[in-house]
């Protein structure tokens, strides 16, 4: 119980907010757009069920990749996504939800938010789990479906609020991207096959943590700029 009050417990909870906030911030378009035919009696229960099957299914697979990053390699290659998703935040896209069906059933229609929450959640499962390893204990689920179930609200909610504060800020969405280099930093290191290679201290931790940060700052400013440029 003692680990449920400790500042790094709150800092990593904090971590999978803003993961799920600045990578999640599409799931309320995506429920809006497959819940937009229900008769408006049944949207508020579209809306309901599908987010819920959604989080079930997240936190499902967010306990698998908290078993295969046990697996040695696997937490390099989760480093190496994490640096990439982390950079891809930092570069302007066209992003359309146009294959995004509507339907005027209601369990069509939370069939349809579950599988595409499925297929846009890999990016967070990745983040999460990368955040809940490095947190450490014994409570790595716990301290996931704790972040997820404070960060509904969030994004259901407050996404619009969110997205605006992005486009009048951008620093918040550098600070999310260079959070991922964190996490992909702090996780590799932490990899079954490295851990006998590299000193296990909260220096190199950190050191490591802040060379992510520094990755995805850097390659994502490069990228952004020439997206940025006119052909």
């Amino acid at each position: 119980m003692a680990e449920f009050l400790t500042a790094h417990f709150w800092l990593a909870v904090g971590q999978i907010i803003m993961i799920d906030i600045l990578l999640g911030g599409d799931n309320a378009v995506v429920i809006a757009l497959a819940c937009r035919q229900l008769p408006k009696h049944l949207r508020l229960k579209g809306i309901l069920w599908g987010t819920a099957g959604a989080i079930v299914l997240r936190v499902i697979l967010i306990a698998f990749a908290l078993t295969l990053l046990a697996v040695p390699y696997l937490k390099l290659v989760g480093a190496a996504l994490l640096l990439w998703i982390g950079v891809k935040l930092l570069v302007p896209e066209e992003e359309g939800h146009s294959n995004i069906q509507g339907s005027d059933k209601l369990w069509a229609a939370v069939k349809t938010v579950i599988i595409a929450d499925l297929v846009m959640s890999i990016d967070n499962v990745i983040a999460i789990a990368g955040v809940a390893t490095s947190a450490g204990g014994e409570h790595q689920l716990p301290l996931v479906i704790f972040g997820l179930l404070v960060s509904i609200p969030i994004i259901i909610w407050g996404s619009q609020l969110v997205l605006k504060l992005m486009d009048r800020f951008p620093i918040i969405i550098m600070i999310g991207g260079m959070l991922l280099g964190w996490i992909a930093g702090t996780m590799g290191h932490t990899d079954p096959a490295v851990v006998d290679l590299l000193p296990q201290t909260k220096a190199w931790n950190y050191g490591l943590g802040i060379a992510g940060a520094l990755v995805v700052f850097l390659v994502g400013t490069v990228l952004k700029k020439r997206a940025e440029t006119p052909a």
